[in-house]
């Protein structure tokens, strides 16, 4: 089967380096996926769930924020976050959804700053909830 050349950086290092069959990731415009050979882009990533498959295998993963790029057929991801399904702590998901949502319970009270705050808190948490609550 045909690859490409994928590597994930995050501030945190080296998340994946490889070869890879697609990606599938959510940019600011929506969906993406990137198969071998594809054409050359450059593109802001959304909030969403990331789906590496390598070798036959399917990875999910929360990949928030950041950057894709796509130059003669070698991928670079360079996400803000990205958490493999397996290592999301479900319960730390789930208490950051509860936290969030109670901010927002108060939103009158909020300035728009921290209202933007809240609602990005609490995407976050359910994409990294949903991804968890499907592992692989």
């Amino acid at each position: 089967m045909a690859t490409f050349e994928l590597q994930i950086v995050t501030p945190d290092g080296l998340m994946f380096s490889g070869e890879a069959e697609s990606l599938l990731v959510r940019t600011v415009e929506g969906d993406l996926c990137v198969l071998p050979k594809h054409i050359n882009l450059l593109t802001a990533l959304g909030m969403g769930e990331a789906k590496v498959v390598a070798d036959g295998k399917t990875r999910r993963a929360a990949c928030i924020g950041g950057m894709l790029s796509v130059m003669d057929n070698k991928v670079k991801l360079v996400p803000t976050t990205f958490e493999w399904a397996d290592e999301i702590d479900a319960d730390r998901a789930d208490k950051a959804k509860s936290e969030a949502e109670e901010k927002l319970s108060h939103r009158d009270r909020l300035t728009d700053h921290e209202l933007a705050i809240a609602e990005a808190k609490l995407k976050r948490a359910l994409v990294r909830r949903s991804v968890a609550g499907r592992k692989q």
